[in-house]
């Protein structure tokens, strides 16, 4: 076995789990489920039937990832976030197959604070940042910055989790760098990345000795 399972982990047989993933106290992961590569699962962390999880996704205490939802490589769940995965549940009317459920979509590289809820049937852009406590309720946009109840876009956020100096709208271009050392544009087209940081700029120095 190339990943690590705690002993009080419970994980079917079936489920595939990637090289070097980690799985926590009183984890359960269902038979069916895909996990990629170096994830990190939390305490109490349940993953359904059919879920996707890409690499190096990172999921925190108390969440339950269910059927419908699919997180992307370099997801970062906070501690009890809460994902949903149908929008008019009833105890009297049975909603459990698959066909039921609406599809959830975690882009690659977003963050989901502590304490925040996904409503179903929502994407989540790449590298988009969840605010603690917000209520998703609708598609987000690469790179938004997300807070509230119903969550509402405040800014920008860049791929290294900082905020970017830009207005919310593209009435005129405009761009910022930020201080990891990537530079943005803001247009019609929307936010994208013009200039990568470079490795020396991500890197911290290493201390002298």
């Amino acid at each position: 076995m190339n990943y690590f399972v705690h002993e009080t982990a419970v994980v079917d047989e079936g489920a595939q789990i990637g090289r070097g993933t980690r799985i926590w106290h009183f984890c359960h992961v269902m038979p069916t489920a895909r996990i990629g590569a170096h994830c990190s699962f939390g305490q109490n962390v349940f993953v359904a039937d059919n879920v996707e999880i890409g690499d190096n996704v990172k999921i925190q205490n108390n969440v339950s990832v269910y059927e419908g939802v699919e997180l992307e490589k370099d997801v970062f769940c906070g501690p009890s976030v809460v994902f949903t995965n149908v929008r008019t549940p009833r105890s009297a009317v049975p909603r459990n197959t698959s066909e039921d459920y609406d599809r959830t979509l975690v882009r690659r590289g977003a963050t989901l604070g502590a304490n925040c809820t996904v409503v179903c049937g929502v994407t989540i852009g790449e590298h988009a940042l969840i605010g603690a406590g917000a209520v998703v309720t609708a598609d987000v946009q690469p790179h938004a910055l997300m807070l509230g109840v119903p969550a509402r876009q405040t800014g920008w956020a860049c791929q290294c989790g900082s905020t970017l100096v830009l207005p919310l709208d593209a009435e005129r271009p405009a761009s910022s760098t930020c201080s990891c050392g990537c530079t943005y544009r803001l247009d019609g087209a929307g936010l994208t990345l013009e200039e990568a940081a470079t490795e020396e700029s991500t890197t911290p120095p290493r201390s002298q000795v």
